[in-house]
């Protein structure tokens, strides 16, 4: 098309145009005398700089501004103060940062009010973490056990002792009991019941594995009596369950089981997969759908575990054995020790689970990586652990490491992160907050073991000291000071409480009067 022809193109379309808005401007009259006067807030045309347009496609253009560009929009007009308070976009900011997840638009009649509430509670926990303004727990213990493992979910804590008992809490009540999940052990032999190695708990199952080899599946919802038992002929070396699902892993010798209810509900082995050395870290793959997925390692060695398929190996080195693993739903993340003549530092390798490659390798840290945590970072972040005493923040977009922190004198040896905190537990007993952003250390809390298990939420914390030696050597278990040096602890908190943590009542001082007075508690007071 040349010069002329697009000039002759442009004024036909003008005038077009202007015919076009002439015949509106005529036509309005008339349509505003037929129909009847509607409401303020509803509007058929809205002033959009020089044109006009429909509510329902501004509505669509609003839906793409935040919460302050929709209040500064709410100040042009009052035809645009009543499309940036829309119930519409308010829900949707709602869904978008998170809060009421599983509400429906039809719940609330002020979105915007809603949504103004739950940013405040966010900002008030946010202080509570910032300042330990909260409440903390003891769980209670087992007198003459010590404590052996102990995993969470969602404020439910699940622990394992020496004398065979496993334990469950809900933490996010106060006034709970704990109840004891019963084995099939026969009672005339007490005593005798073997250790518990490994604890796991979700949503609505419960695992535990024993020294001898066996292990229960509790339905938390049905009773505290197990619904399958399963057996290997030798000890359980490692024990995984998914966060979802009804499927659990098991790894002794040199087996892997993958365990899961049939559609009748009976327990059945889903997979089997043998391997070449003895497993030391596994895990589920989350959402991976029919079949399950897992991923296990074995000296230096790293296999993915499908169902369908036979164990592949995902990576392997040989003499570069492997620290820790963590797992997500398309990635996995493990540390990898340097050894031999060629020394190039540890790092931590993530691989594509889809394409079974390596997409990264971070760090290059002289001590061992100790606990990495992939799953429960931040989009493109992960945090991890090192016996070089230091946390360190990975990015993933660089393969740089963000933020590096030292932290713990004796090595990390737990570590989760969100998108302002980090929260770092050390084999000195040393649990430790920090707001990563400030690169600051809020608060520290000490107990005598190290540190094992930490999780937290938004609003809860729960932390776990697991003694390295399971004996008890003072034999007399009446002294609470003397066995509470050896028994392991587990400390809940909760931050969504307006009161100071170390004002909180004590266990025993919640204590009903009529509990059984067996057991002696040494209380004296401390003075500075």
């Amino acid at each position: 098309m040349d010069d002329h022809s697009l000039e002759e193109f442009r004024r036909r379309w003008q005038e077009e145009l202007a015919q076009a808005q002439a015949l509106r401007k005529r036509r309005r009259p008339e349509a505003a005398e037929r129909r009847p006067r509607r409401a303020d807030n509803e509007m058929d045309d809205v002033p959009f700089f020089d044109i006009q347009l429909p509510y329902e496609l501004a509505i669509n253009i609003f839906q793409y501004l935040d919460r302050k560009e929709l209040g500064r929009c709410a100040q042009v007009s009052k035809t645009w103060k009543v499309i940036a308070e829309d119930e519409v976009l308010w829900y949707r900011l709602c869904q978008q940062e998170g809060h009421l997840p599983e509400s429906s638009i039809s719940d609330y009649s002020c979105w915007k009010l809603i949504f103004q509430e739950c940013r405040a509670k966010e900002h008030m926990l946010r202080t509570n973490w910032k300042n330990r303004k909260g409440a903390v727990s003891e769980l209670e213990h087992i007198p003459d056990a010590v404590l052996c493992d102990v995993h969470s979910h969602d404020g439910v804590v699940v622990a394992g002792y020496t004398s065979g008992d496993v334990r469950v809490w809900d933490t996010r009540t106060w006034d709970y009991t704990a109840p004891f999940l019963e084995s099939e052990y026969e009672e005339d032999e007490p005593g005798m019941q073997p250790y518990v190695s490994f604890v796991r708990i979700n949503s609505s199952l419960a695992v535990a594995a024993y020294e001898d080899g066996f292990l229960n599946i509790w339905d938390l919802r049905t009773g505290k009596y197990p619904v399958h038992r399963f057996e290997h002929d030798a000890r359980i070396q490692a024990l995984a369950l998914s966060r979802e699902d009804a499927i659990v892993a098991t790894a002794s010798a040199f087996d892997v089981v993958m365990l899961r209810p049939s559609e009748e509900g009976y327990w059945q082995i889903t997979a089997e997969f043998e391997v070449q050395k003895l497993v030391d870290y596994l895990e589920i793959v989350p959402d991976t759908g029919r079949y399950p997925v897992a991923v296990a390692t074995a000296g230096d060695l790293v296999y993915l575990l499908k169902a369908e398929d036979s164990a592949r190996t995902l990576h392997y080195v040989y003499g570069q054995p492997i620290t820790c693993l963590d797992v997500s739903a398309s990635q996995a993340a493990f540390g990898v020790k340097s050894l031999g003549w060629v020394y190039e530092g540890n790092k931590i390798l993530v691989y594509s689970l889809e394409a079974e490659r390596c997409l990264s390798k971070l760090g290059n840290a002289l001590g061992d990586f100790t606990c990495v945590n992939l799953r429960d970072s931040p989009p493109n972040l992960m945090v991890s652990g090192n016996m070089d005493r230091r946390v360190r923040i990975h990015d993933l977009r660089t393969d740089k490491i963000a933020l590096s922190l030292s932290a713990h004198q004796l090595g990390v040896s737990a570590v989760q992160m969100d998108d302002w905190k980090i929260v770092s537990g050390g084999e000195e007993g040393l649990v430790s907050v920090w707001d990563y952003r400030m690169s600051q250390k809020l608060w520290e809390v000490h107990s005598r073991h190290p540190v094992r298990h930490l999780s937290f939420t938004s609003h809860s914390l729960i932390t776990a000291n697991v003694p390295y030696e399971r004996v008890v050597r003072n034999t007399d278990l009446d002294n609470f000071t003397a066995h509470r040096r050896h028994r392991g602890l587990i400390h809940a908190y909760e931050f969504a409480v307006d009161r100071l943590a170390f004002q909180s009542a004590l266990p025993v001082c919640r204590a009903a009067g009529d509990t059984a007075p067996a057991y002696s508690y040494d209380l004296a007071l401390a003075f500075p």
